[in-house]
């Protein structure tokens, strides 16, 4: 065994959670930053738009 041996090892493990991690977390990050302005956004509509026939119309 060399002295680059935990060098290798260490870039192994980087270019794993480059390509396994990273990308299903930025998914999952994505997905919940969407729910949240989702649920506000709607809420906030409902708000503004109160009375409005259209408001029946959405479900």
């Amino acid at each position: 065994m060399s002295g680059d041996d935990g060098a290798v090892l260490g870039a192994g493990l980087v270019a794993v959670v480059i390509l396994f991690v990273l990308p299903p977390l930025f998914l999952m990050t994505g997905a919940v930053v969407s729910a949240v302005m989702g649920w506000a956004l709607r809420a906030r509509a409902e708000e503004d738009h109160v009375g409005s026939e259209l408001i029946d119309l959405n479900y």
